[in-house]
């Protein structure tokens, strides 16, 4: 169980690699821009990681296809397209990407207590350095919305 979740979490990783460059086109915001640009560049190194981790345990990365996250990304694509004012998109595609970060966080948690319990410590590691990444994305995206994006939407 603890393999195939993982393999989900590299699916959902390789999907939002692509997913994250077509949002980050969509900004119009510079913080909001530069905040996904910059969590691309995590999640590149997330995937990185999460491959090596597949490969010491012998498991195929690329198995799975982690069917939420291609539903989460499908429909936030969807409702951020439907936006035609850019300041309106900013606040959706934060919303958007509020939702997948959340996901992950879910995600991540869970696989870190089960690494826990089956003492797989290198891979508690990792994970929760993910995590923590994830959390801090999501931390940020709110300071953004709070404070710039969300009161420009509403003029």
């Amino acid at each position: 169980m603890y393999l195939k979740e993982l393999q989900e979490l590299q699916s959902a990783e390789r999907q939002l690699s692509d997913a994250f460059s077509r949002m980050q086109e969509l900004a119009t915001d510079d913080s909001l821009k530069l905040a996904i640009t910059n969590h691309l560049d995590e999640t590149q190194s997330q995937l990185d990681r999460l491959d090596i981790m597949l490969k010491d345990h012998g498991a195929d990365p690329d198995l799975h296809e982690d069917q939420s996250m291609s539903a989460l990304i499908v429909e936030s694509e969807k409702w951020v397209q439907m936006l035609e004012d850019a300041t309106l998109r900013d606040a959706g595609l934060i919303a958007s990407l509020q939702k997948i970060e959340h996901y992950q966080i879910a995600a991540y948690g869970t696989l870190a207590c089960w690494a826990k319990h089956l003492d797989l410590d290198e891979d508690l590691d990792v994970l929760l350095g993910i995590l923590d990444q994830d959390k801090t994305f999501d931390e940020e995206l709110s300071k953004l919305a709070k404070r710039d994006v969300n009161p420009d939407a509403l003029q």
